[in-house]
């Protein structure tokens, strides 16, 4: 939450501030808070808790908020801790996706803030840098912070009494499978996106040719530019195919898991890329989807038969890499945490029941089709040690987390300027 405000601050604050009269308030080290900074981001928090902005109490929560993390940021610069460029612009993109989903293209997010998205990214780097500065130091001194057995049975029977109903849970696995175009499918769109490609090498415009054909949304307004991204964030035959190319040079057609794409390299840094691309994406007919749940329809009747357990057909049969491995294992949730399309498939599901064959969307126009395990529900109850273990050992080890961080903050004041002026 302080990230988004910390960015909507940035557009905001310059016009903000002509309205009033702006003054420091306080001062970290040598960093200034103004009237207006302390102000806009107390309508800010106001508004999302929905309370009165005039409180004094949240304004003074809000000034100590703003201190602690300038007196980090100090500390992360006597510590020198470093952001790489790659590090800035790659938060920066997904910072301006956010934006991009919120008001639904770049055009209107460079509406909505009076400038080219170039002086968007400008406007955003130093504030950012500062960002993973903040980040990073918190991570060097709590991301390992974890809680003994001990203290989880004593962080509970200190606060069980205010643990109070835990909500219903139930663990879930399942088994994922992608529907398959068939090799006449495929080779209709790889011919598309060989015309397109031919048409380039004729001296079309890429950029127009990826603002009029490419189905990669995120990228094709912008002439399908994908910006400076690091190895390892692309899928590996895209990378395969990119990290090959010398400045300018254009691919041949590269297959991944969402399409075909045509890549060109702009420009290299080490083990980041510049690239632009035009994807075509492989539509798949009804054929595909019926045999996808023909096939998980017989996975399931053989192991409600007993022909095998759903760990072992799921280590087989699911294409859902990060779970497969696991038997399907998804965890264990609480049915509010749970999204509406997985609450569906599980809803009336009993304990050791599986679903039939349900669609699954995991973006936008990417789709799948999966089998759903109940494996265990647990019903709300009292806060029980044995039954939420790994709850309570969270909320211990972010109890911990509080304490030393609030003591590490004291420090810090000890060692740091600072002064508050109002």
């Amino acid at each position: 939450m302080k990230k988004i405000i910390l960015l909507a601050f940035l557009f905001s604050v310059s016009s903000y501030s002509q309205e009033i009269l702006d003054k420091i308030v306080a001062v970290v080290d040598n960093e200034f808070i103004l009237k207006s900074e302390l102000e806009f981001q107390t309508n800010m928090v106001a508004a999302q808790r929905k309370i009165d902005p005039n409180s004094p109490d949240l304004q003074r929560q809000v000034l100590n908020a703003i201190i602690e993390e300038k007196l980090i940021y100090a500390q992360a610069n006597f510590d020198s801790i470093m952001v790489s460029d790659e590090e800035i612009a790659s938060r920066i993109d997904y910072q301006l996706n956010v934006f991009k989903q919120q008001y639904g293209s770049i055009e209107k997010v460079e509406q909505m803030y009076g400038m080219s998205i170039e002086k968007i990214k400008r406007e955003l780097r130093d504030e950012v840098r500062k960002s993973l500065m903040i980040q990073k130091l918190q991570e060097k001194n709590f991301a390992t912070v974890e809680a003994s057995k001990r203290e989880v049975e004593t962080f509970f029977s200190t606060y069980k009494d205010s643990l109070g109903v835990i909500p219903e849970k139930v663990k879930i696995s399942h088994i994922y499978r992608n529907p398959k175009a068939s090799a006449a499918n495929k080779d209709k769109y790889r011919q598309f996106a060989r015309a397109i490609l031919d048409s380039i090498k004729n001296g079309s415009d890429f950029a127009e040719m990826a603002k009029k054909y490419s189905e990669d949304p995120g990228s094709a307004v912008q002439g399908g530019d994908l910006g400076f991204v690091k190895r390892g964030v692309f899928y590996p035959e895209f990378e395969a195919a990119a990290f090959t190319l010398e400045a300018n040079q254009i691919s041949d057609i590269v297959e991944s898991p969402v399409g075909y794409h045509i890549i060109q390299m702009l420009e290299r840094r080490g083990e980041s890329i510049k690239t632009r691309h035009i994807l075509i994406k492989i539509k798949l007919d009804e054929q595909a989807d019926l045999k996808t749940i023909g096939f998980l329809t017989d996975v399931r009747d053989s192991i409600v038969r007993k022909f095998g357990s759903f760990s072992d057909y799921a280590k087989k049969y699911s294409e859902d890499n990060d779970t497969a491995p696991f038997g399907g294992d998804l965890g264990t949730f609480f049915i509010g945490q749970i999204d509406k399309q997985l609450l569906d498939a599980v809803a009336k599901l009993k304990e050791g029941e599986i679903g039939f064959p349900r669609r699954i969307e995991y973006s936008e126009g990417n789709y799948g089709y999966h089998i759903v395990y109940l494996e265990k529900r647990i019903p709300q109850h009292l806060a029980n040690l044995d039954i939420d273990y790994p709850e309570i050992k969270k909320l211990a080890e972010d109890y911990k987390k509080q304490k030393k961080y609030s003591e590490w903050i004291e420090k810090l004041k000890e060692k740091i300027y600072w002064d508050v002026r109002i």
